[in-house]
């Protein structure tokens, strides 16, 4: 991926949106512009996991003025993110369409520990450089992200199912304040807390820092009104939940530093916030200026400069599940020479990358059991946390994976129709021809694709001379013909082919 001198990052998130633009000069990123609007995304959730259509016209409202002030740079150095509301609401993918177009730029949606990876990468590259384990807290809308970690290098990440914006809206309705209230809210959120707290609670970190406009606002409320002097604590959040109760609705409130966009959804981020302080033993926590968007951008750097996470997420996996790495070499190579003869002068620049990556995974389903190892390789890249990786990605790689072998499955609808087929047929004819193990010398072969037909073609003498893979290329050319493509091998039916014994599927 080529460097860019001006980058940008775009945080849907389940409260605010947010916009940063970057300048790049050497490892670091200097800010040339900031936008922000309340967009409250999440607040447009229904019971049935729908986003109603106000919030989309607000979201995309919001997106197409981004888009306007993001005009002019590469497609390559924007990079949008989606959060919470966009992993859980049931009409997300119609919505990102929109707002894809809305915006001018693709938009991925990340897992929960994805977005605290990044945002322990913001934070952390907005503090001062300590051997300190640091324990990061991170209050959105829709989710809290808890993230441990020493330098630029995070070493635990939680996501919890809880936000400013989903709590307000559950137990502070209308903005109406009470006991009862922070009571119920505190308890929801100490229960989400507690599968956390032994590995969370003081002791396994030496300060504690908190990210997002939650906590920025509760520190800048806490120091305006006289109840804390700089870092937030519990006995400066139980006076100001003593005010609140007092006046018993947000609306009159009055509170130096609460701007109007944030009254709605303070109750419900400060319960989450005392509730994390209580439950984790947290005596002082700092406000940190970092946040995801910063992370997205350092982010980006590292892949422009070749220090991508995703190939770290990939060698780890690898290990993990004991992978062939000859193996995956090997077929990785063919699968790339043979998708370029496919593709052409249409090649997409992501395409290799991708079939690099699933060469190197497409086996991790094998320690499970051999028999369907496609579909179990598969259902891992599918399910497990990949650090660095999109969602979108994940089922690209997923539906690639699982299609390397036997049957053609409707997952490769998860790759768009305009690759699927040559990145499917590459990966398949590399694993076909790499099926001994070992480095062989093949015979030229040309590969064309055109429509609905391919025209494969090998040295006949060398596909009599090896007849297993002439009968596996006979059942590669039935396999494509019930999808609707056309492999055309010359020579291929004039081969008596092997019997081959049937192997497990």
């Amino acid at each position: 991926m080529a460097e860019q001198s001006t980058i940008a990052a775009v945080d849907l998130g389940s409260n605010s949106f947010h916009c940063q633009i970057a300048r790049v000069a050497g490892d670091q990123c200097y800010p040339l512009d900031s936008l922000r609007e309340p967009v409250r995304l999440g607040a447009g959730l229904g019971k049935d996991k729908k986003l109603d259509e106000e919030s989309q016209e607000r979201a995309l409202a919001c997106l197409a003025r981004f888009g306007e002030r993001l005009r002019g740079l590469d497609r390559h150095a924007v990079r949008a993110i989606g959060t919470n509301t966009l992993r859980v609401a049931k009409n997300a993918k119609p919505f990102l369409r929109r707002a894809q177009s809305a915006l001018g730029f693709p938009i991925e949606v990340v897992a929960g520990r994805e977005e605290a990876r990044l945002i322990y990468l913001g934070v952390s590259h907005s503090l001062p450089a300590s051997r300190d384990k640091r324990l990061v807290v991170d209050i959105g809308g829709g989710s809290t992200e808890c993230i441990i970690g020493a330098g630029y290098k995070p070493q635990k990440l939680e996501s919890l199912f809880m936000g400013c914006v989903s709590y307000s809206m559950r137990y502070f309705r209308d903005g109406r304040v009470s006991r009862s209230a922070f009571k119920e809210a505190e308890l929801a959120a100490r229960a989400e807390l507690q599968p956390i707290v032994g590995r969370y609670i003081r002791g396994n970190w030496q300060q504690a820092v908190g990210s997002s406009g939650t906590i920025r606002a509760l520190a800048e409320i806490l120091e305006l009104s006289g109840y804390t002097a700089g870092p937030i604590t519990l006995a400066g959040l139980d006076r100001l939940r003593s005010q609140l109760i007092r006046t018993g609705d947000m609306a009159e409130i009055d509170l130096p530093g609460l701007r109007a966009d944030r009254r709605p959804v303070l109750p419900g981020g400060m319960a989450i916030l005392h509730a994390v302080l209580d439950e984790l033993n947290i005596d002082e926590l700092t406000p940190a200026t970092g946040a995801m968007r910063q992370g997205v951008l350092y982010d980006m750097l590292g892949r422009f400069h070749h220090h991508d996470m995703r190939d770290v997420t990939v060698a780890q996996f690898m290990q993990r599940y004991h992978v062939d790495a000859q193996q995956a070499k090997r077929v990785g190579g063919f699968a790339t020479a043979l998708y370029e003869k496919l593709a052409g002068d249409t090649v997409d620049e992501s395409a290799p990358q991708l079939l690099a990556w699933a060469a190197k995974l497409h086996e991790i389903g094998i320690p499970v059991a051999y028999s369907g190892y496609h579909k179990h390789s598969a259902y891992i890249i599918s399910n497990a946390d990949m650090p660095g990786f999109s969602r979108e990605e994940q089922e690209r790689l997923a539906a690639l994976v699982l299609n390397h072998r036997r049957s053609l499955k409707k997952s490769l609808e998860a790759l768009p129709e305009e690759e699927n087929r040559a990145l499917v047929l590459a990966l398949r004819l590399a694993v076909l021809l790499c099926r001994a193990r070992r480095d062989a010398r093949f015979p030229p072969l040309d590969i064309r694709l055109q429509g609905e037909r391919v025209r494969l073609a090998f040295d006949p003498a060398w596909l009599e001379a090896n007849p297993l893979t002439a009968t596996a290329l006979r059942e590669e050319v039935d396999e494509w013909a019930r999808v609707g493509l056309e492999l055309k091998v010359p020579g291929l039916d004039e081969i008596a082919l092997a019997q081959e014994p049937v192997l497990a599927d």
